[in-house]
């Protein structure tokens, strides 16, 4: 062997940093196009009652506008991540990304309430190609302080987006741009999305598609269904009566879950590669992170859902003032979402319960001031501003305690059922909280819309309570990874 070959080059500082530097420009692009994505979960609950009006939408359609886009979302995550392993994470980042984009305009153009509605269901599909590569790049991309402060940064654009989603919202509708009413609020995903596309290929290195690996079509074709029956009769079924098929489906679809265990148990089995490699869960304080996340996000999005049709179908309100409502708890939601690691470490394992707690107590504040029908006084933006601090500092720390130590070779697993599990649970929140609100709002009464939302909110407090019980697992799987690195 010669001389030459045993010489190590190490690159300098300057070559080190710029790596460093780019890496980070990387997952600006990345969560560029998270955001995106996230905006369209909750973009459209301002805009309901115009797209109501403008294009003769029911109560279920409307729900359909909203639960559409996060059913395919959430049908088809756990596909988008074993797409990136199989094809390149780059290349079905960008081919989402190119996809919602389209998909947005078809929204922004579309002239009744189907067009719409199936538009929702391909933006959808598109977001699930997206999501999944971004948490499965910054588990390959970064480790130590790195992955967990890009942990945080993905899950800050998790918490603001959401909100944010319904503040710009009430400004693009308010501003009627050209007369357009609701229409930029889809529309806006356009120039977002060609800068995105125009960005990952400079970006974002390519990756190495991992070849001999097949997509498990046995699991597939029980997981969609088993959503689809469960989240589908949640939606229409209040507005159709409960029909008797209503309950039928959603028993089937929740019989289908044991038979997806099985199935994907069996692939695993035969050394096959299974939609979702069961044997993630047991990473250490998955499973109660899972369950704590199930319930904050049934909340989550019956609280924006219903507080939205609240405010302006309620009390009249514009759909500007309905979404700056929303800003103080948008703005603190982020900020602590980033920043809650800055708080004493010893502390730390106790942030995601201790959150989900103050949240349920907001909550309850917010059902008593809103009980008589009235915009709550003095005390409810302080309460908002309450709860949006606790769930960015409760949801950050979750997402973060819940990833960073899961094995790389298990991350894109790790993102698909955690993905799935927050898209699937706004679904149901949606269509649980949504449909009661609903029903209680049209019955007669002093207050019906401030009993609506008072009752969804004393729902939201209990949500919010059992997942700070259902938290307490993974704060001491925290507590107890610290100890031992403190005594190792």
């Amino acid at each position: 062997m010669s001389t030459m070959s045993e010489v190590t080059v190490r690159p300098g500082p300057d070559i080190s940093s710029r790596a460093k530097r780019r890496r980070w420009f990387m997952l600006a692009v990345l969560l560029v196009g998270q955001f995106m994505a996230l905006l369209d979960v909750t973009i459209v609950n301002v805009a309901m009652p115009t797209i109501g009006t403008d294009l003769g939408a029911s109560g279920a359609g409307l729900q359909l506008v909203v639960a559409g886009y996060t059913v395919s979302y959430a049908m088809l995550l756990i596909t988008g991540a074993r797409l990136g392993d199989l094809y390149g994470r780059r290349r079905v980042f960008f081919i989402g990304v190119l996809g919602f984009t389209l998909s947005s305009l078809v929204c922004g153009v579309a002239p009744d309430t189907g067009t719409l509605i199936a538009a929702r269901f391909a933006q959808g599909a598109a977001a699930a190609a997206m999501m999944p590569q971004i948490i499965s790049v910054i588990q390959v991309r970064f480790s130590g302080v790195a992955r967990t402060k890009a942990l945080s940064a993905y899950a800050a654009v998790i918490s603001s987006g959401f909100v944010a989603g319904q503040v710009l919202g009430g400004v693009l509708v308010n501003a009627d741009l050209f007369g357009s009413g609701w229409r930029p609020v889809f529309l806006v995903n356009v120039p977002i999305g060609l800068a995105v596309v125009a960005l990952v290929p400079r970006l974002v290195p390519a990756d190495k598609p991992r070849g001999g690996r097949r997509l498990d079509a046995a699991g597939l074709a029980i997981a969609v269904p088993a959503i689809f029956l469960v989240v589908l009769p949640l939606v229409l079924g209040r507005e159709e009566g409960w029909p008797v098929w209503a309950p039928i489906c959603i028993v089937a679809g929740i019989v289908l879950v044991p038979v997806f265990v099985l199935v994907e148990r069996r692939v695993m089995a035969r050394d096959g590669d299974p939609l979702l490699k069961l044997d993630v869960l047991r990473a250490s304080g998955l499973p109660s992170a899972l369950i704590a996340l199930s319930l904050a996000m049934i909340a989550y999005a019956g609280f924006l859902f219903s507080f939205a049709l609240y405010l302006q179908a309620g009390l009249g309100d514009s759909a500007l003032r309905a979404g700056l409502t929303f800003a103080p708890a948008a703005t603190l939601f982020g900020l602590c979402a980033f920043y809650w690691r800055r708080l004493p470490e010893r502390v730390h394992h106790a942030l995601t319960p201790a959150g989900f707690l103050i949240s349920a107590a907001a909550f309850a504040a917010m059902a008593i001031d809103l009980r008589t029908g009235t915009h709550g006084g003095p005390f409810l933006q302080v309460e908002f501003a309450v709860f949006g601090a606790a769930m960015g500092v409760a949801f950050s720390s979750l997402v973060t305690h819940a990833l960073v130590h899961v094995p790389l070779h298990e991350a894109p697993d790790a993102s698909g059922v955690f993905t799935t599990t927050m898209q699937l649970f706004q679904v149901v929140g949606v269509a649980t909280f949504g449909g009661l609100f609903l029903s209680l709002a049209g019955r007669s009464g002093p207050h019906p819309f401030g009993h609506a939302i008072s009752v969804v909110f004393g729902g939201t407090t209990a949500c919010y309570a059992i997942a700070a019980v259902a938290a307490l697992p993974l704060a001491r799987a925290v507590l107890r990874a610290r100890r031992t690195a403190s005594t190792g």
